[in-house]
């Protein structure tokens, strides 16, 4: 599975990160630093989570 964060929808609320904070990673102020990375079979689930806990629902998983 891939993630895909739109940069220019995320606010900065860090609700991903707070999920898991290996797999969603974010600056000093709470923005996203990866647009693409890909998710381990094992923390599927977790990327599905912290898409889901994004409010500007930047984060697409494929």
């Amino acid at each position: 599975m891939k993630a895909l964060i739109d940069m220019t929808k995320c606010s900065g609320n860090a609700r991903c990160y707070q999920i898991d904070q290996e797999l969603f990673q974010i600056d000093d102020i709470g923005y996203a630093l990866r647009e693409e990375f890909e998710v381990p079979a094992e923390q599927e689930e977790i990327a599905r989570e912290g898409a889901a806990s994004c409010p500007e629902r930047a984060i697409t998983l494929l």
